[in-house]
């Protein structure tokens, strides 16, 4: 096996033996940047010299026994992820030289560990997106099939983790922007209870909504890295002051006594038929296991679209009116006043689907409308919180597919905003109520991947990692590899 292939617990138990050093596995993880990120253009940014030197760093500490498991890893952050020092653009001509003078709290995290940062990752422009095909750069190819998307907007993270550019990353999820990658990419990612990962130092899109989690090559890693970035910052008003739970104890191979529901709704109008079957011999996967399975109605999940794409772009409006074009970013400069400099760095500095979001979240902010969109969006968003609670009452986790199609070709909905937004239509429930999702692979379809996504109540990823770990040593889906 190469060293970039490897997993963070192989790699862990490699460098603790001091079969390898982390220099030996970094060099391997930037080599192998080099020679595949051409073809499906997955980072921003490569830090070559930093990672070498964090892990020099990271075998001194080896040397003294002061190690984690992510002591030496190789980790790629998504570019929306404040990095000190080190660019971060959101994929925007906006922040295009925009370098942070702070850390993440996620990335203290990852660097008290002694984790190695070996780049930073491509996605849709602020997040907003569901293929990567809005990145003011260029877009990111599916490594499984390069005409078409690996989703979005965590693409970047998802494919540098399918590609074994990285050993994990980091990406944030809005309304499915970790999980609707990674089902589409064929790895695993974990979308935390919102609070659980602290949102410091992400730069928001919407802030009632957003939240950080771990892209990986199998569940336990999920569960490795899901124990260094969960817990409470005072940075972050936010962020729950919940005990953070050793995640690894909740890998447990079977599944008796464990209660599943399949929501009838998640199997929507237009669902590809290769995924529903790919999704239903999945389910009967978890019954082997023990799991007792039962149909179940989420009926108000079909509102969560409309709620979604009134309270996201409305919380948008209000973050993105920071970029004016006066204390950092982008500035147009051939103006003839201060207004007109103003319009035309938010005209040229922001994309199409950024402009458009921010134009229906003024719109619905605005006197006379806000009671009619934002308000009524919020009580239906309630209720939404209130039926999952009830169907967790029973169920200890929910069964879904995490995404309706395969990945599309690029282009293909470029021009059609409502289905690219309907690509996420299994995933923005979750985020609407705050709960906490997970994808693990589940088979293909023509040879591309296909997703299934397990939910849980707040804060039970451990009932997630145990289902999806379950599910993961039961089949061999997670160790295929897309030939790139």
């Amino acid at each position: 096996m190469n060293l970039y292939e490897l997993t963070i617990h192989e790699a862990h138990r490699l460098l603790r033996k001091r079969e390898i050093s982390s220099v030996d596995l970094t060099n391997a993880v930037l080599d192998r940047i080099g020679k595949v990120d051409e073809k499906v253009d997955a980072l921003m940014t490569v830090t070559n010299e930093l990672a070498l030197v964090q892990a020099q760093k990271a075998d001194e500490r080896f040397k003294a026994e002061d190690v984690t498991t992510l002591t030496g890893i190789p980790a790629v952050i998504k570019d929306n992820i404040c990095t000190r020092g080190i660019r971060t653009t959101c994929s925007s001509k906006m922040l295009e030289n925009f370098v942070p003078p702070y850390n993440a709290t996620v990335m203290e995290k990852l660097n008290a560990q002694g984790t190695v940062m070996v780049g930073k990752a491509n996605m849709d422009e602020f997040a907003m997106g569901s293929s990567n095909e809005n990145s003011a750069f260029y877009p990111t190819r599916n490594p499984w099939d390069m005409e078409r998307v690996p989703g979005g907007s965590s693409g970047g993270p998802s494919v540098s983790v399918a590609t074994d550019e990285t050993i994990f990353a980091l990406g944030s999820d809005t309304g499915g922007s970790i999980r609707q990658p990674a089902g589409f990419c064929s790895v695993v990612g974990l979308k935390p209870t919102y609070g659980r990962v602290s949102r410091y130092g992400l730069v928001a899109f919407a802030s009632s909504l957003d939240q950080i989690g771990p892209l990986t090559k199998d569940v336990t890693d999920a569960a490795l890295v899901l124990n260094v970035i969960a817990g409470h910052d005072t940075n972050d008003s936010t962020s729950v002051p919940e005990p953070v739970p050793d995640y690894t104890k909740s890998l447990i191979p079977d599944l008796r006594g464990i209660r599943l529901g399949v929501p009838k709704e998640y199997f929507v109008e237009g669902m590809e038929e290769g995924v529903k079957q790919t999704i239903e011999n999945a389910i009967s996967k978890l019954k082997e296991l023990g799991a007792s399975i039962e149909e179940t109605s989420l009926p108000n999940t079909k509102y969560a679209l409309s709620v979604y794409y009134i309270i996201a772009p409305s919380e948008a409006s209000a973050n993105l009116s920071r970029y004016n074009g006066v204390k950092y970013g982008f500035s147009h400069q051939d103006a003839d006043s201060m207004w007109d400099a103003m319009e035309k760095t938010r005209q040229y500095g922001f994309g199409p689907e950024v402009k458009r979001r921010i134009m229906l979240g003024t719109y619905a902010l605005s006197t006379g409308y806000y009671d009619a969109y934002y308000l009524k969006a919020q009580k239906v968003r309630t209720l939404i919180r209130q039926e999952f609670n009830q169907v967790f009452e029973k169920f200890d986790a929910l069964i879904t597919p995490t995404s309706p199609t395969v990945p599309f070709k690029i282009g293909e909905k470029m021009d059609d905003p409502m289905q690219m937004y309907l690509a996420d239509v299994c995933t923005l429930p979750i985020n609407i109520a705050g709960i906490p999702g997970i994808t693990v692979p589940a088979g293909f379809v023509d040879g591309l991947p296909v997703g299934m996504q397990i939910l849980a109540k707040p804060f039970a990823e451990e009932t997630l990692l145990h289902v999806a770990y379950a599910y993961e040593q039961a089949t061999d889906w997670h160790k295929h590899k897309p030939t790139v």
